[in-house]
C-alpha cells in the first residue's frame, strides 16, 4: 500500500512539474513581452506621456463606504507585488542570467506598465457594487465585456485555488525560515503569530486590509531603499562600473558575460513579470475597489505600481548584490561558473544578506528576515482580498457570509501550515494556478483592448478641454458597465450623487 501511494505521489508531482514547464515556459515569457508591446505602442506609450499624471493622480481621491481611495487600492495592489520575489528573484536572476539581467527586468516593467494599465482599467469599467462594497477584475470582466461567463468562473476558480490554499503557505514558510536563521526563533510560533495577525486584519473586511497597506507598503519600501542608498554610499566610487557592467552584459559586449545573453534576457524577463505581475490579473482586484470618477484614473495609478515594484524595490536588491560584488553567476548549460564571489552560496536572499553585512557586520541577516516578514505578511493579505473577491464572483446574488468565514479560516490553516513544514509541492501547484490566472487574463485583455482603449481616449479628450474627466459607459457604447451607465455616481454614504 505504502509502495502504490507513494507511486501516486510521485507522478502527481511529475505531472505538476511538466505543467509548470508549459504554464511557465518561453513562448509564455515571449507572449507577456509581446502583449505588454503592443499595448504600449497602441497608448501610445503612456508610461512616458502620462508619468506626471501618474504621481499626480495616486495622491487624488478619498475613500468612500463603498470604495478605498486610489493610494489604498495602490497600496494592496504593491502588497502583492512586492514580496518575495523583490529579494529572491532579483538575486536568481542575477545569479543564472548575470547582471545584464537587471536590465531586461527593467525593461520588462517599462513595457509591462501598459499591462497593467489595460487590465486595471478594464476591472474599473466593469466593476459592481456588492453588498455595499465595489467588487471587479479578470472574472467580472471576462464575463461582462466578453459574455464568456464559463471562461470567468475557470479564471474565479483558479485565482481562489492559488491565492487562498496554495500561495500563503510559501509565503509564510519565507517568514518562518528567515526568522529561524536570523533570530532562531521557533517555526510553530512564528506561525500562531502569523494567524493572529492576518486574522485580525481579514476578519476586518477590505478597509481593515487597506489601512495597514497604506501605511506598511510605503514603510517597509522606504526603509528597504534606504539601506540600499546606505550601501551605494559605502561603494560610492563603483556605481560607474556597475552601470556599465549592467549595460554591457545585457547586450552582450562584456568578456565575462556576452555568452549568457540569452539567459540574461530570459532570467529578467522572467523574473521581471513574476515580481511587476504586470498582466498577470492579480492587480485589478484592488484596482476596482477605488472610488474614482473614471475608470483611466485608477488605471493610471496602477501602471505606476509596476514602477515602484521594478524600478524600486527590486533595484534596490540588484545595486546591493551589484556594489558588493556578493554574488555569483552560474551558466545553467555547463553549470560551471562564471562568476564565483560566495562559494557555496546558492542564488537568493543569501547574496542580499552578505551584500549588507559586508558594509554593516552583523546587520544583514536580520534585516533581510525583517524585510521579508513585512514583504510576505502584506502579500498573504493581498491573496486574501483576490480570493475573497473571486467568491464574491461566484457567489453573486447569495449570501457569501459562510463561503467568505471558510475563506478566511482555509487561508489562516494554510499559513500556518506553511510556516512549519516545507513548500516544495506547494510552491509548484501555486505556479499552476498562476499560471493558468496569466493566460487566461492575458487572452481576455487583447480581446478587450478596443474598449479600454476607448476609455483612454474619452480620458485624454476631457483632459485636454480642461475638465476633471468623469466616466459615462453609454456615451462611449460601452455594454455591461452597469456601474457607470448615465454616469459617475459619487458614493456618499448610504447615497450616490451624480457627477457631472
Amino acid at each position: 500500500m505504502k509502495e502504490f501511494l507513494a507511486t501516486i505521489q510521485t507522478n502527481f508531482e511529475t505531472f505538476v512539474g511538466e505543467a509548470v514547464g508549459i504554464l511557465w515556459s518561453q513562448p509564455m515569457i515571449y507572449f507577456c513581452l509581446g502583449v505588454g508591446l503592443l499595448f504600449s505602442i497602441l497608448t501610445r506609450f503612456l508610461q512616458v506621456r502620462h508619468f506626471k499624471e501618474m504621481i499626480k493622480l495616486m495622491f487624488e481621491g478619498k475613500s468612500s463606504k463603498a470604495g478605498v481611495s486610489s493610494f489604498q487600492a495602490l497600496a494592496i495592489s504593491l502588497s502583492g507585488r512586492v514580496g518575495t520575489g523583490n529579494i529572491a528573484g532579483t538575486a536568481t536572476a542575477i545569479g543564472f542570467g548575470g547582471p545584464g539581467a537587471v536590465f531586461w527586468m527593467w525593461m520588462i516593467a517599462f513595457i509591462g506598465a501598459a499591462s497593467a494599465f489595460i487590465e486595471s482599467t478594464l476591472a474599473q469599467v466593469y466593476k459592481e457594487k456588492q453588498e455595499g462594497e465595489y467588487r471587479g477584475g479578470p472574472a467580472y470582466y471576462i464575463e461582462k465585456g466578453i459574455g464568456w461567463k464559463w471562461y470567468g468562473i475557470i479564471f474565479a476558480i483558479s485565482a481562489l485555488a492559488a491565492m487562498s490554499l496554495l500561495m500563503p503557505g510559501i509565503q509564510s514558510n519565507s517568514i518562518a525560515a528567515g526568522l529561524e536563521n536570523a533570530f532562531n526563533l521557533d517555526t510553530k510560533i512564528t506561525g500562531v503569530l502569523l494567524v493572529l495577525l492576518i486574522g485580525a486584519i481579514i476578519f476586518g473586511g477590505v478597509k481593515r486590509i487597506a489601512n495597514v497597506a497604506q501605511f506598511v507598503v510605503p514603510f517597509m519600501a522606504i526603509g528597504y531603499v534606504l539601506v540600499s542608498l546606505i550601501i551605494i554610499a559605502a561603494n560610492i566610487g563603483e556605481i560607474p562600473a556597475v552601470f556599465a557592467l549592467i549595460f554591457k552584459s545585457a547586450f552582450a559586449m562584456d568578456s565575462a558575460f556576452g555568452g549568457i545573453v540569452g539567459a540574461a534576457i530570459s532570467w529578467g524577463v522572467k523574473r521581471g513579470i513574476y515580481s511587476n505581475e504586470a498582466g498577470q490579473g492579480t492587480g485589478p482586484h484592488p484596482a476596482a475597489a477605488a472610488e474614482v470618477s473614471h475608470p483611466a484614473k485608477q488605471g493610471l495609478v496602477q501602471a505606476f505600481s509596476v514602477y515602484i515594484d521594478t524600478w524600486l524595490v527590486c533595484s534596490a536588491t540588484a545595486f546591493m548584490i551589484l556594489f558588493t560584488g556578493m554574488y555569483n553567476v552560474q551558466n545553467e548549460g555547463d553549470k560551471s561558473f562564471l562568476v564565483q564571489n560566495l562559494p557555496g552560496v546558492e542564488a537568493g536572499p543569501a547574496f542580499t544578506q552578505n551584500a549588507i553585512e559586508s558594509v554593516i557586520p552583523g546587520f544583514g541577516a536580520g534585516f533581510v528576515a525583517v524585510s521579508l516578514f513585512f514583504f510576505a505578511f502584506t502579500t498573504i493579505m493581498a491573496y486574501y482580498y483576490i480570493a475573497e473577491t473571486n467568491i464574491a464572483y461566484l457567489v453573486r446574488g447569495r449570501s457569501n457570509k459562510v463561503p467568505m468565514i471558510i475563506l478566511k479560516l482555509v487561508l489562516l490553516g494554510t499559513t500556518y501550515y506553511g510556516a512549519v513544514k516545507a513548500a516544495d509541492l506547494a510552491w509548484a501547484l501555486g505556479d499552476v494556478g498562476l499560471g493558468i490566472m496569466v493566460w487566461l487574463n492575458l487572452i481576455a485583455i487583447l480581446i478587450l483592448a478596443k474598449p479600454a482603449l476607448r476609455v483612454l481616449k474619452d480620458y485624454e479628450e476631457q483632459k485636454k478641454a480642461g475638465l476633471d474627466p468623469v466616466f459615462d459607459s453609454t456615451k462611449l457604447g460601452i455594454k455591461n458597465a452597469e456601474y457607470w451607465e448615465g454616469g459617475y455616481k459619487e458614493s456618499k454614504g448610504d447615497k450616490e450623487e451624480k457627477v457631472s
